[in-house]
């Protein structure tokens, strides 16, 4: 068996936001090979490792010709001859070659995708998939709950809400199909509902809708009636999470949210409100990334009730999550492989997460390709939890159609929602709309 990596081929592909990112394709001969496409952020944590961008007149300078040419001049160089089933010292080579903490050298998208393309070549030659590969972190492989962006503001979105993404969690389920079916159900009705009051139904980055509206409680009360109209019951069957991406309106120490400028505290009790008036069972980047005393007041008040999830807070490091752990600060990680630039050190940091009973949420990017990786991911580490978008918008059901198919393997009924912390909570469902 041939374990040795031969040959690596990088090319520009056009992500979901039509523009560039990498390909890479590792081979071990002329049938076994990998192949990855790295993701990219619109709304990015400051400390995210580097993406590395040509900054010139092509592709109003989003091209990635250098992280190209690093992956066939200086990685190819060195990562040719290695053995492809040691993910660790391959990686361990692509971080050593950089040289730099946030991958400034050689650029954390070329080091990602020729790392996620070692991980698939490795699968292929073992034939196995690659969910089999990933340690068994949370459980044995399971499949997850969806996250499912429905409702955008801020940044995905061009109204005058403030909160980022709004999002259903069909988790009170037996199985993961049914649980995707009842996601993808309430989408529907919610569309429907949305042509009927004669507002938008384009759809933005995620897949999720964008109309007009005022404000966030507008939002979530939209959100309730399409549950209830599409045959559930909110907080028993579907519940909501926010991603706040508060760090997008946290200016000089003030939170300008939907006309008000509140202090880190106001707004974490804004943020407790609208838990006690609407089944919320988690909450990404309530605060800012750099409010450590706001996300230890929120997490003081709402930490034992919810999943408080930080995203640009932790940005899939190890180092950082480590400082909210000792903090006392969130109860759970997003974790995007691009945040952090390979796969040993995503799966590190969730060793970390999981050792400090903090939840793992693998998630997708908004500029996103058609790779599948984070769903193997996903469901190797039993992480129990996947926010990949809308059920819409290939790139996205991308995603939920290899869970599907994993499913067919793991079985539809490995779908354990008590690998996350959240499912013994008595969510209000009260709510008069």
């Amino acid at each position: 068996m041939n374990n040795k990596i031969k040959t690596i081929k990088a090319r520009h592909i056009l992500d979901s936001r039509a523009n560039p990112t990498i390909e890479v394709e590792i081979y071990l001969n002329d049938e076994i090979f990998g192949r990855a496409a790295v993701p990219s952020g619109a709304s990015t944590g400051a400390l995210e490792a580097h993406e590395l961008r040509d900054n010139d007149d092509a592709y109003s300078g989003k091209g990635v010709n250098q992280a190209i040419k690093n992956i066939e001049t200086i990685i190819s160089k060195e990562l040719i001859g290695l053995d492809i089933t040691d993910q660790e010292a391959i990686d361990k080579k692509l971080i050593q070659l950089d040289g730099t903490e946030n991958k400034n050298n050689l650029g954390a998208n070329a080091i990602l995708g020729a790392s996620m393309a070692a991980f698939k070549a490795n699968a292929n030659l073992q034939k196995k998939q690659p969910f089999e590969l990933f340690p068994n972190i949370y459980n044995s492989p399971s499949l997850p709950i969806p996250f499912m962006n429905i409702l955008n503001g801020g940044a995905h979105a061009d109204n005058s809400v403030d909160i980022q993404e709004f999002m259903i969690v069909p988790y009170g389920f037996d199985t993961f199909d049914r649980s995707l079916r009842a996601g993808v159900e309430t989408y529907h009705v919610l569309k429907k509902r949305l042509k009927e009051k004669k507002l938008a139904t384009n759809v933005g980055d995620e897949g999720g809708f964008a109309p007009d509206f005022k404000s966030s409680i507008e939002i979530l009360d939209e959100i309730m009636l399409s549950i209830s109209e599409a045959g559930y019951v909110p907080g028993e069957n579907i519940s909501l999470a926010l991603d706040v991406a508060s760090s997008e309106f946290y200016e000089n120490n003030y939170y300008n949210i939907e006309g008000e400028k509140l202090t880190n505290i106001e707004m974490a009790d804004y943020l407790v409100n609208l838990t006690e008036n609407y089944p919320i069972l988690s909450i990404e980047d309530g605060l800012g990334e750099d409010d450590w005393e706001g996300w230890k007041y929120l997490t003081d008040k709402l930490g034992q009730n919810i999943q408080l999830v930080g995203d640009d807070l932790f940005v899939t490091q190890e180092k950082i999550l480590q400082r909210g752990i000792d903090d006392g600060c969130a109860n759970s990680i997003l974790v995007k492989v691009n945040q952090v630039g390979s796969v040993t050190e995503t799966i590190e940091t969730m060793k970390l997460a999981e050792k400090n009973n903090y939840n793992s949420l693998v998630s997708h990017r908004s500029g996103e390709t058609e790779d599948t990786f984070i769903s193997h991911l996903c469901v190797g580490t039993s992480s129990g939890q996947i926010k990949t978008g809308a059920p819409a918008r290939s790139e996205r059901t991308s995603k939920y159609n290899e869970l599907l198919r994993i499913g067919e393997v793991v079985g539809f009924d490995s779908f354990n929602i008590s690998t996350v912390s959240y499912t013994h909570l008595t969510l209000p469902t009260n709510r008069e709309v």
